[in-house]
C-alpha cells in the first residue's frame, strides 16, 4: 500500500496548524495514519516546524510520497539533502564522513542567513522606531508652538481687553 507523508490540520477557524504525519495514501486528512513525524505552525512569523529528522528520512528513503507544502517543508529542513548526500555515499561518490560534514556545513549556513535575517529584521525595527519618535516629536513641537500662539494671542487679548477697561474707567470719573 502507497504511503503518504501530509498534514493533519487541528487548531481552530482562521488559526490552523497542522501535524506532519505518515498515511496510507486513500486515507482521509484528518483520519488514521500510521506515525506523527512532528508539527507545522504557519501562524508564526518565520513558520515552526518541529521534525523528527531521523524519522522523516526513513519514510523518505522508504518511499513515502510527500505532499506539495510537506517537501516543501522536509526539504527546508534539509531531509532532501541528506537524502542525496546518502545517494552519494551509496554510489561511491564520496564517503559518509564527507557527506556529514557537507551536511553540517549547509545547517550551519542556514542557520546564519537565519541570525543575519533577525539580525535586520531588528535593526529595522530599531530604526523604524526612531522614525516614529522623531515625527512625534516634530508633531509635539508644532503643537506647543500653536498652543504658545493661542495663548499668546489670548494674553495680548486679556491686555489689550484690561488696557480698554483702563481707558473707560479714566474716562468714566471724567464725565461724572
Amino acid at each position: 500500500m502507497a504511503t503518504r507523508i501530509r498534514l493533519q490540520r487541528h487548531g481552530r477557524k482562521n488559526y490552523a496548524f497542522y501535524s506532519i504525519v505518515i498515511a496510507n495514501a486513500d486515507a482521509k486528512r484528518d483520519g488514521k495514519f500510521i506515525e506523527k513525524l512532528g508539527t507545522y505552525n504557519p501562524n508564526t512569523n518565520p513558520a515552526t516546524v518541529d521534525l523528527n529528522f531521523e524519522r522523516a528520512l526513513y519514510w523518505v528513503l522508504t518511499g513515502a510520497q510527500p505532499t506539495t507544502t510537506v517537501k516543501n517543508i522536509l526539504s527546508d529542513e534539509g531531509v532532501y539533502l541528506k537524502k542525496h548526500l546518502l545517494g552519494g555515499v551509496k554510489k561511491g561518490a564520496f564517503d559518509e564522513a564527507a557527506a556529514d560534514k557537507k551536511f553540517e556545513a549547509w545547517k550551519s549556513e542556514k542557520a546564519a542567513k537565519a541570525a543575519k535575517a533577525a539580525d535586520k529584521k531588528a535593526a529595522d525595527k530599531k530604526a523604524d522606531l526612531a522614525a516614529r519618535l522623531e515625527a512625534e516629536k516634530k508633531a509635539n513641537a508644532a503643537l506647543a508652538a500653536k498652543v504658545a500662539e493661542k495663548k499668546a494671542a489670548a494674553a495680548a487679548a486679556a491686555a489689550e481687553a484690561a488696557a480698554e477697561a483702563a481707558t473707560a474707567e479714566e474716562e468714566a470719573p471724567a464725565e461724572a
